[in-house]
């Protein structure tokens, strides 16, 4: 019952990309487009940075949010 940028959850890879509109994505850019508001952000990069290279130091910022996702309110 889980859909969206958090994927589907249900262990089949293929449909982690479905779109609001209920098609699957291949592309992790063109998947996020899907769920920006236009108007509200610039389009990203086609192609995405690195978040390592990109947010050098903060790896422990980002692991806490992703122990998050991890945790038992999305089990």
């Amino acid at each position: 019952q889980v859909r969206g940028l958090c994927g589907t959850y249900n262990w089949d890879q293929q449909d982690e990309f479905t779109t609001p509109a209920g098609d699957v994505e291949l592309g992790i850019v063109a998947f996020a487009n899907k769920f920006r508001v236009p108007g509200t952000c610039p389009a990203p990069d086609p192609v995405p940075l690195d978040s390592c290279d990109a947010f050098a130091g903060h790896r422990e910022l980002v692991e806490a949010a992703c122990a998050i996702l991890l945790g038992a309110t999305f089990q």
